[in-house]
């Protein structure tokens, strides 16, 4: 029986590393009966289905409603209020698509929803296998891989949080095994005679189709691009030639550039005839910097002044327009902040404990479910951080990459607000540097007997 356990954990491949179908198929299964068994798509209806993805879902109903990219607010009290940029629009036009087909706020589309995340969570699971097979080895690779496949928290936002975190963690993380590909780690030497510069070069494509998409999905990850771009090029850009072009040569990252710019393109224009500014993608940070460090604030969104919940602002909102409503909070935000420089970093540092450690959750959340919870958010940054370092000191390949993810992903939350969720495209990430930590431990030796 154990035997035959460990034959299907861990299945030999033909390739080290590709990770085994059967992971992305547990762990999809695992996430589909969960929602289904325990009914997590059952969203709740009040305030209007708002908790239905939230701006997302309004702007969606908005669409299929024929009112276009707007209203990401709008409720009973204020049916319209006009064009939007407050969200990039990969996600929104994904509600809108399953809520043409199976019906707005319905039960059927949050279950499609949710599969549709559910597969996206367990892809992960392949490219967490992939990163961590170049890097380190096979067994860091198969740990790692079934950790994020049924470990309960790398699954919850698929199957509970009608939200982008769950495309964009796998759009980051399939980025970074096409950064690992394009460097060549992990690769098998190849003689100079049998290089092939297609496959290089359709892999800058893809590289620059993902990051669009992350870019309209979630912009804020558009920090590390230029990093992991100069990471991929830099150490070749002074080598022979024969090695800078099996990078791809200046025709890959060219290609990829103008891939990139044109999936973007369309949605920057469209936000340019729309609003007569340049909004490139997405168009609430003004709004967001007040909510998170307006008066009263302690390190966490003030959601009292947000439009959904506040009647005055959202009227605020409709009245000014979104443009130069943004702008005023923003104004807000900035002239508070340059006033009261000591608590804008407290706010700081009180955000980034909470990044790492974690959020604080309602006051009628029970203490031991809590404690818990922040046991368990603590134990992996620690432990994601120490992998980290230690990969660092022993000079694994990428690890500098990774330092960098680690340090930049975070400053927008840093800066505005946090919540647990914003932690999750470094999740595979901490899930592989935390299982390297721990099987870098080594046995203590015993001493030597000798029988006389």
């Amino acid at each position: 029986m154990l035997a035959r356990l460990r034959a299907f954990f861990n299945p030999p491949t033909p390739n080290p590393l590709r990770a085994p179908a059967r992971i992305f198929w547990v762990a999809f299964l695992v996430r589909v009966l969960y929602m289904t068994l325990a009914h997590t798509y059952r969203i709740r209806i009040s305030e209007d289905h708002f908790q239905f993805g939230w701006e997302a879902g309004r702007i969606a109903r908005a669409l299929i409603t024929g009112y276009g990219y707007s209203d990401p607010f709008a409720n009973a009290f204020l049916a319209h209020t006009g064009p939007t940029a407050w969200l990039p629009p990969l996600y929104p036009l994904l509600l809108a698509a399953i809520f043409r087909v199976f019906g707005v706020f319905t039960l059927k589309s949050a279950w499609v929803l949710f599969t549709i995340q559910s597969a996206f969570s367990a892809a992960t699971a392949l490219a967490t296998w992939e990163i961590a097979a170049r890097c380190f080895s096979r067994r860091v690779a198969l740990w790692s891989a079934w950790i994020w496949a049924l470990y309960p928290a790398a699954m919850q936002y698929a199957v509970r949080w009608p939200w982008e975190m769950t495309i964009t963690t796998a759009l980051f993380t399939f980025t970074l095994v096409l950064a690992l590909r394009l460097r060549g780690i992990g690769d098998e030497p190849r003689p100079p005679r049998t290089l092939n510069l297609e496959p290089r070069t359709s892999q800058w494509l893809l590289f620059g189709l993902l990051w669009a998409l992350i870019a309209l999905c979630n912009s804020t990850l558009l920090l590390f691009l230029p990093v992991c771009v100069l990471w991929i090029l830099l150490p070749n850009l002074g080598a022979p030639s024969m090695r800078f072009h099996r990078m791809g040569g200046i025709t890959g990252p060219t290609l990829a550039a103008l891939l990139f710019l044109a999936c973007i393109a369309p949605w920057t224009i469209r936000n340019w005839q729309v609003f007569h500014a340049f909004i490139p993608l997405r168009g609430n940070l003004g709004a967001e910097l007040y909510m998170g460090n307006g008066p009263g604030s302690n390190g966490l969104l003030m959601e009292y002044y947000h439009p959904f919940q506040a009647p005055e602002q959202l009227r605020l909102y409709a009245s000014l327009g979104e443009v130069r409503y943004v702008a005023q909070r923003g104004a807000l935000a900035r002239a508070f902040i340059a006033a009261h420089p000591t608590h804008f970093a407290a706010d700081v540092a009180r955000r980034i404990f909470f990044f790492w450690i974690s959020v604080p959750q309602p006051a009628d959340t029970p203490w031991y479910i809590e404690a818990g919870r922040s046991l368990n958010f603590a134990f992996l940054s620690l432990a994601g951080l120490l992998g980290l370092a230690l990969a660092l000191r022993r000079r694994i390949p990428a690890a500098g990459l990774f330092a960098w993810a680690f340090l930049l992903l975070p400053i927008p939350y840093y800066l505005i607000t946090v919540h647990a969720r914003f932690r999750h495209p470094l999740e595979p990430l901490i899930c592989i540097l935390a299982v390297y930590l721990f099987q870098s431990a080594e046995r203590p030796k015993l001493p030597s007997t000798s029988v006389r």
